[in-house]
């Protein structure tokens, strides 16, 4: 939808194929970082009491503070915290509603394609084919266009999984505007502040390893409060008040980066590009920003022109993918040393934790500090972009 939104505003015409029978807003928790609700806000989305602003804080399961994320005073006082707690069926709603009516076309998915130089032909699951200048893989960690661009490549399992839930119950004892994620020996129990349609409520995760080969037979709500016993208050508390119905587990799963996004006419982004471990707190992020920037590098683009298409693909996905590549790549290890440390290892991992700035430094200043650096990106652009636009108008008014 962002790539979408994007597209349009830069002069093209975009459809978006839809798999799933509706376009319904679906999903549990998340966290936005300030630059892809900037982002947001440039491709025309409410994003008004979004959520609730926090600041974030790692601790241990005692309740020992590790390190603490402060990003800039500007973009502290612009959006009040670091991390903005909501639910994601609410971004989605208000992402498709900015979308005009008749660009998403649900129950179809693209099932194949081919390109040469004049465009792509796809290949629909209901038998009939269209063709287009540009073919957008935003499909997931299963991506079909991935798939066929650059073959069938091992997804890498990180051997855990993750289980998250939300309550807008009352907790009138439970500090509000903080994101608390604090590790055990070999487990993580996190929670933080979200807004709803208005109201305040609490969202949280527990994260645990889980073999890639072992099917999950337990209860989501038993286990989920069998982790969070190892965590001091108001974790419990807050498991114990969800409603099972408002509870998801998935597995934690990504894939090496590639050196290219782009082939021809075709490129893929968001987890089609760069599937990533919520150790990172950005998934959703990068494929909102991935959207932006592939939209703004299409503004002014004869899309007929292959060459002017290659140069516009290549131009985007280079910084791209550097970005996240580099971030998954963290998350991944974080995510290994925190969970899959050898146990002679684990008590001097958390001394190391707990009595240097290490975590600080890697996890609190490095990640958030390249993340932020993105809000000064997308201001560079946006400027460039309505300069361009602007320039192509008056082009026009002349013409």
């Amino acid at each position: 939808m962002a790539a979408a939104m994007s597209v349009l505003q830069a002069g093209h015409q975009p459809t978006v194929f839809e798999r799933y029978p509706a376009t319904e807003p679906r999903g549990n928790i998340l966290n936005l970082w300030p630059p892809p609700i900037e982002a947001l806000e440039l491709l025309g989305v409410d994003v008004e009491d979004i959520g609730a602003p926090c600041q974030t804080i790692f601790r241990n399961n005692k309740g020992r503070t590790r390190a603490t994320i402060h990003i800039s005073d500007e973009l502290q006082q612009k959006y009040g915290g670091d991390f903005i707690g909501l639910l994601r069926p609410d971004l989605y709603k208000r992402m498709y509603d900015s979308v005009p009516e008749g660009i998403i076309e649900p129950n179809l998915a693209v099932q194949s394609f081919t390109q040469n130089d004049d465009g792509v032909q796809v290949v629909l699951s209901d038998g009939t084919t269209r063709d287009f200048d540009v073919l957008v893989g935003a499909d997931g960690i299963h991506s079909v266009v991935r798939k066929t661009l650059w073959g069938d490549q091992p997804i890498r399992e990180h051997n855990l999984h993750i289980f998250g839930g939300y309550t807008m119950k009352p907790f009138p004892d439970v500090q509000r505007g903080q994101v608390v994620i604090s590790w055990s020996k070999d487990k993580q129990g996190s929670y933080t502040s979200i807004r709803s349609h208005g109201d305040s409520g609490f969202e949280w995760w527990t994260i645990e390893a889980h073999p890639k080969n072992t099917e999950f037979t337990g209860d989501f709500h038993a286990t989920a409060t069998r982790i969070a016993s190892e965590f001091p208050s108001p974790l419990p508390e807050l498991v114990a008040a969800t409603d099972p119905k408002d509870m998801h587990r998935w597995v934690l799963r990504d894939r090496k980066a590639l050196e290219k996004w782009s082939s021809g006419r075709a490129v893929i982004i968001g987890d089609a590009a760069h599937a990533t471990s919520p150790y990172a707190g950005y998934g959703a992020g990068m494929a909102i920003e991935d959207g932006y920037f592939f939209g703004r590098a299409l503004a002014g683009v004869d899309l007929s022109n292959l060459a002017e298409v290659r140069s516009a693909l290549e131009g985007f996905e280079g910084p791209r993918i550097t970005h996240t590549a580099s971030l998954a790549q963290r998350a991944y290890m974080l995510s290994q040393v925190m969970h899959h440390a050898p146990k002679p290892l684990r008590p001097l991992r958390d001394l190391v934790m707990d009595h240097t700035g290490l975590l600080q430094k890697v996890a609190a200043d490095g990640t958030p500090g390249e993340i932020m650096a993105q809000v000064d990106i997308i201001r560079d652009t946006e400027k460039r972009f309505q300069a361009r636009m602007s320039s192509a108008s008056n082009d026009e008014k002349v013409a």
